[in-house]
């Protein structure tokens, strides 16, 4: 845990507060989407043999816009905050402070290698933290890129990346499709780690396809009888990234949005509204914690250090709050600090 002790050394010096190191960090992140560019999608390719097309709308692109966000608002978005305040407090300065965490870690998933340890990585750098990043051992080829050609354009975090054997995760996939009855798909090849998109019918919710994420191209369809079983399926498990409603009644996405709660939301598509810089994307509960995209994301990193600087001048009127109490006294602080309803 050595490399711990040297970000957390890094840290207390201050280095990665002032706005104009956050700043140079973000642009040299620029820079690498920008020159690794065909490295990237030869990774991309040879992890997941994606194409060229979806690597650069579904992976930099999206990064690209985080960067840009990050770079035109990051000043607006480290400025103390002003909050309201109260007769008691009125003649002192309330605000709240964005201060960094500190030292932070990020752990990505394999199946958008770059997008995901990126993105929540540009929040992280314009909040001020160091940071532990962790992309996916499974997308091997995009893990050594990112080890290798990161630390050529900002200050090296750790050389250390946790390890697992590709074949399992492949094993893994291939066993899920013996859930239920294979209805489109179901082909593999082993020595490219290759299972075709897949659905799956007539399964069952103790199948472990309907017990674990899935993280492979197959989709298991469980029949319901009704949309109020269909709800009470999604909300007596633990809370999902995402909830997907397909109809074209809009009273039907409507309901469901309003009767499940989840990490997010979208109707008649899937995953579209990850593209979107202006909407928070994260889980709850066991789908995980924080958020991203734009500020969302610098929020994720940042403690709201709520901060007020008392007038010594001020003496007289605090002698209020001090013994001996009376009802005099009472009513003057709760009228110096009670906040009225409006009614409607």
């Amino acid at each position: 845990m050595g490399f711990l002790h040297c970000l957390r050394a890094a840290w207390m010096t201050g280095k990665t507060h002032p706005k104009e190191y956050r700043i140079h960090q973000l642009e040299a992140l620029c820079h690498f989407l920008d020159e690794r560019q065909a490295d990237i999608q030869r990774a991309l390719c040879e992890d997941l043999h994606k194409p060229c097309f979806e690597t650069e709308f579904t992976e930099v692109l999206l990064v690209r816009n985080e960067l840009a966000n990050a770079l035109n608002n990051l000043c607006c978005w480290m400025k103390d905050e002003n909050v309201h305040k109260n007769l008691m407090t009125l003649m002192d300065c309330a605000f709240i402070r964005k201060d960094p965490y500190g030292v932070v870690l990020i752990i990505a998933p394999y199946n958008y290698p770059i997008h995901f340890t990126l993105m929540p990585l540009v929040g992280a750098i314009a909040a001020g933290n160091c940071v532990v990043l962790k992309p996916s051992e499974l997308s091997s080829c995009t893990e050594r890129l990112l080890a290798k050609a990161l630390p050529c354009y900002m200050d090296p975090e750790s050389p250390d990346f946790g390890r697992m054997v590709n074949d399992a995760h492949f094993q893994r996939a291939r066993a899920l499709l013996e859930s239920g009855r294979v209805a489109i798909g179901g082909e593999t090849d082993e020595s490219e780690r290759y299972i075709a998109p897949t659905v799956l019918v007539d399964v069952k919710e103790c199948d472990p396809v309907m017990q674990e994420e899935i993280f492979a191209p197959i989709l298991p369809i469980f029949i319901v009888r009704d949309m109020e079983e269909a709800i009470d399926f999604i909300n007596c498990r633990e809370r999902p990234l995402a909830v997907y409603a397909f109809s074209s009644d809009s009273k039907v996405v409507n309901q469901v949005l309003d009767h499940t709660s989840s990490g997010g939301f979208c109707g008649n598509d899937i995953g579209i509204h990850a593209t979107s810089i202006a909407l928070p994307y994260g889980g709850i509960g066991h789908s995980g914690f924080g958020q991203y995209h734009g500020k969302f994301s610098f929020d994720t990193f940042t403690h709201l250090r709520g901060c007020l600087l008392r007038c010594m001048g001020l003496e007289l009127m605090n002698k209020m709050r001090y013994p001996p109490y009376s009802n005099k006294k009472l009513r003057a602080i709760v009228c110096a600090m009670e906040i009225r309803r409006h009614w409607l």
